[in-house]
Parts: structure tokens; C-alpha cells; sequence
């Protein structure tokens, strides 16, 4: 018994220490989140209590449901674009020519930060002398546009960065499920005549599926929250077109200085995040007996 309870001891003091830091840096926080979210508060001053005043104003805002269908609507891209990374996984895990430098050059997007991307789309879509239009006015067009300048295209255009941004994470993830599949089935599958297709469809994909539900949750609640590229590149603008949650968040704590309905902003991200997580968890949720046919 005394034996159990030093092993008890000793287990939770090598937890401890992580635990005091998600205490400090993590739930802390969202707890003043929230507090400061019931506030009318400048950040220098004395705080007012307005009670829920800030999340009244919050459902009644324009802006902020524009920025939201904005941060939605890269959700969805971010959920699709995994249905290719997927099939870039499964061309890169077969036995193909150069799929050791094909790996390389799709994880090169993670060595590089969120900054040096944004400089590296800013010289792209420059339009007078970026690489797209210059080759867009080479093969005939006379006229391209100011991708990041257009309030109609700035918002696309800012989503192929940031699916490119994330493309070798994702592959890489899927990469490795496909690798750890047994051998001996697909040679089996081969063995009885499944086609590639058939293969990669009817065995492959069904034995990986809980690495894509994690996928998925993970690109739709990292979209939810996504701030960096987009500050760097347009800076929500122009008018508002690339505006999303955590920008206009940003925006009101450290620009409007109203911190109380900034905080009030970031908390109710927090629950949607929340929220879509339990959501697909729940969409996703495997039986616990699975029949494939």
C-alpha cells in the first residue's frame, strides 16, 4: 500500500509541473477572458461592470458576423483541401519515382513562419510586378487584377497561402498512417486483383479513418482561430473583405482600445471553437463495433 501510494506520489510530481503551466497559460486566462468580457474596460483605466452588455452588442454587430461567415467560409476550404492532401499522401506512400524529394519540397512550408510566408504571397500578388500577373499579362491578359486590393477576391486569394501554409503538415500526418499500414494486406489485395483504386478506396482509406477525423477537427478549429498571415498580408481590409474572427478581435482590444468588448469577442470564439469541436466529435463518432462491406 505504501509502495502504491509513493508511486502515486512520485507520478504526480513529475505532472505537476505541466499542469501549473496549462493552469498559468491556458485556463487562467480564458477565466479573465471572460471576466474582462462583462467589463467596459480601455485597458490603462478602472474597469465598469456592464454585466453582458458587450455580448448584446457582440449578436448585434455586423462587422463581426461578416468577419465570422469570413472565418466559416475558410473553415470549409481548409476541410475540402484535406481531400487532396489526402490523395497527395496516397500517390507519395506508393512506390513511386521522387517521392523522397516530393516529400521534401511539400514540408518546406513549415520551416518557414507565418511572416516570412506572407512576405514571400505579398511579392506573388503585387500588381504591378508580382509573379502572377506578370505571367498572367505574358500569356494574354491585359489587364489582371489587384488581388489583394479586389473586395471581391482578396478573401480567396488569402486562402491559398494559408491551405499551402498547412499542406505538409497534413500530408506528412497522412503520409505516416499510410505507411504504418501492413504491407501483407495490400500485397493480399494485390494478390486477389484489386485494382490501385480498389486498394486505396476499399482498404487503405477505411484503416486510417480515425487519423482523418483528427484532421479534420484540427484544420476546422485551426481555421476558426486563424489571425497571423491575414494581419500580416491585408490587415482584414481592405474595408473589412478579409476580416476574420481573431483579427477583429485583434482589432478591438488593440487598435479601439476597448478591451472589454475585444475580450468579450475572443471568449465567444472560444465557445464556437468549442462548440464545432464537440460537434464533429460527435458527427465522427465511431461505433464501437465497424462492419465494412
Amino acid at each position: 500500500m505504501d509502495k502504491v501510494m509513493s508511486n502515486r506520489l512520485v507520478a504526480a510530481l513529475y505532472v505537476l509541473p505541466a499542469l501549473l503551466l496549462l493552469l498559468v497559460l491556458v485556463y487562467i486566462p480564458i477565466v479573465l477572458t471572460g471576466y474582462y468580457g462583462l467589463m467596459q474596460w480601455d485597458g490603462i483605466g478602472a474597469m465598469t461592470f456592464i454585466g453582458l452588455d458587450n455580448y448584446a452588442r457582440l449578436l448585434q454587430d455586423g462587422t463581426f458576423w461578416q468577419s465570422a461567415n469570413h472565418t466559416f467560409l475558410l473553415a470549409l476550404f481548409s476541410a475540402l483541401s484535406l481531400i487532396g492532401y489526402l490523395m497527395i499522401a496516397l500517390v507519395l506512400s506508393g512506390k513511386i519515382k521522387g517521392a523522397n524529394l516530393f516529400r521534401k519540397i511539400y514540408l518546406i512550408p513549415m520551416l518557414l513562419s507565418s511572416v516570412a510566408i506572407a512576405q514571400l504571397w505579398l511579392k506573388i500578388y503585387h500588381p504591378s510586378n508580382g509573379v502572377l500577373n506578370t505571367f498572367l499579362e505574358a500569356i494574354g491578359f491585359s489587364n489582371p487584377p489587384a488581388w489583394l486590393a479586389e473586395p471581391s477576391l482578396v478573401l480567396y486569394a488569402l486562402f491559398v497561402p494559408i491551405l499551402w501554409q498547412y499542406a505538409g503538415f497534413y500530408i506528412l500526418i497522412y503520409y505516416a498512417a499510410l505507411k504504418n499500414i501492413p504491407e501483407s494486406l495490400v500485397e493480399a489485395a494485390r494478390i486477389d486483383g484489386a485494382s490501385p483504386w480498389q486498394i486505396a478506396f476499399r482498404i487503405k482509406l477505411p484503416l486510417i479513418t480515425e487519423v482523418i477525423k483528427v484532421t479534420v477537427v484540427l484544420a476546422v478549429v485551426g481555421s476558426l482561430k486563424y489571425f497571423d498571415l491575414i494581419y500580416v498580408m491585408t490587415d482584414g481590409g481592405p474595408n473589412g473583405s478579409s476580416e476574420v474572427m481573431a483579427s477583429y478581435m485583434y482589432r478591438q482590444a488593440f487598435r479601439s482600445f476597448d478591451f472589454g468588448y475585444g475580450s468579450a469577442v475572443g471568449f465567444f470564439l472560444l465557445l464556437i471553437c468549442l462548440l464545432v469541436t464537440w460537434l464533429l466529435r460527435k458527427a465522427t463518432a465511431s461505433k464501437d463495433t465497424i462492419q465494412y462491406s
